[in-house]
């Protein structure tokens, strides 16, 4: 063989390595800008966006990645709704990105990097009893605010009595199934996460069974302290905690000097006040809108409603005013209205 010759396997090499290096020329040239494939918000890789009012799997994933955040509920389904695009865009204002609940690469990478991988269960809502919070046998405030809760969404309808018993479990039943978690009638974290999010918080009357005397209350006065005043039932009560403490008769202005209508707070109080306007006394004075006040009145006390208010709220127990005066703050709340 010539000493010029290269032995077979050193020609392969050879050939491969040209080849190499033109396929290396020819694929720099098709990665210039001029011929670079146009920026869709896909990467290079392929990652396609989700967005409001896509469907499908991807979804199911996505929000079941959401709720291990405690930004979507433990119910997913295929449809990127508004609660969706909401916890998307509440994960990308946390950290500083358009908030805008579409789910970018950079958002979905993020989102992977802080979640595990859903569960089969997960991703087909098959949920596993928790640990019992509370269950049969138990008492205190807590069964309490359980059974309110349940009153509220009319699954329970016995006496809130702050003893879990069978009626409580049956209530508890009919709530989980209704809503497909697991049927134990004990309270788990789950249930009372739902139950909360459905309820509001009771008040003192709810979790106490104290029935209001006479009209119903305007939802206004069901919370903190108020004089909720009726026009209708010409009657105003104190209310506090949704508790009606006191109730007592009143009076208003005329069609001339109505008494104004609506949410207000306790501005001003002035035992022994007497008006500048009219120069008359006006004891006991709670201001709640410019000079309208709740104060006593003899003259309500004398004639009753034969005559009328300059648009104060008249009140004709003298006795009951003084208490009430002695109760209210500043910034409690006035509700006056029509029942």
């Amino acid at each position: 063989m010539p000493h010029h010759t290269l032995p077979h396997a050193s020609r392969v090499v050879t050939v491969l390595l040209t080849l190499l290096c033109t396929v290396a020329a020819l694929t720099a040239v098709g990665s210039s800008p001029a011929t670079a494939a146009p920026s869709t918000g896909a990467s290079a890789r392929g990652f396609e966006p989700m967005s409001p009012g896509d469907t499908g799997w991807r979804v199911r994933v996505l929000q079941s990645r959401l709720h291990q955040l405690d930004l979507h509920s433990e119910v997913v389904t295929n449809r990127f709704d508004e609660q969706t695009r909401t916890g998307v865009a509440t994960f990308q204002r946390r950290r500083g990105w358009t908030a805008d609940g579409v789910v970018d690469e950079r958002t979905w990478l993020k989102l992977v990097s802080l979640t595990t991988k859903p569960t089969t269960e997960a991703l087909h809502n098959v949920y596993t009893p928790g640990r019992a919070l509370l269950e049969r046998g138990d008492t205190g405030m807590w069964v309490r605010q359980v059974q309110a809760r349940l009153k509220q969404v009319r699954w329970y309808d016995g006496r809130v009595s702050g003893r879990y018993a069978r009626s409580t479990v049956e209530a508890v039943r009919g709530f989980q199934s209704k809503r497909r978690i697991p049927v134990t009638g004990q309270v788990d974290r789950r249930t009372l996460t739902r139950l909360k999010d459905m309820t509001s918080t009771p008040t003192k009357a709810e979790l106490f069974n104290i029935v209001p005397q006479g009209p119903a209350l305007d939802p206004r006065c069901t919370t903190g302290r108020a004089m909720c005043i009726d026009k209708s039932s010409r009657s105003l009560r104190w209310v506090v905690d949704g508790v009606v403490l006191k109730t007592m008769e009143v009076r208003f202005g005329s069609d001339e000097l109505p008494t104004r209508e609506g949410a207000f707070a306790v501005s001003r109080k002035s035992r022994d006040h007497v008006s500048s306007l009219y120069d008359t006394p006006m004891p006991f004075a709670m201001f709640f809108s410019g000079g309208q006040a709740v104060h006593y009145s003899p003259d309500f006390a004398a004639n009753g409603y034969n005559g009328a208010s300059h648009g104060c709220v008249n009140v004709r127990d003298r006795a009951a005013v003084a208490w009430l005066f002695d109760r209210v703050r500043l910034g409690d709340k006035v509700i006056v209205h029509r029942s």
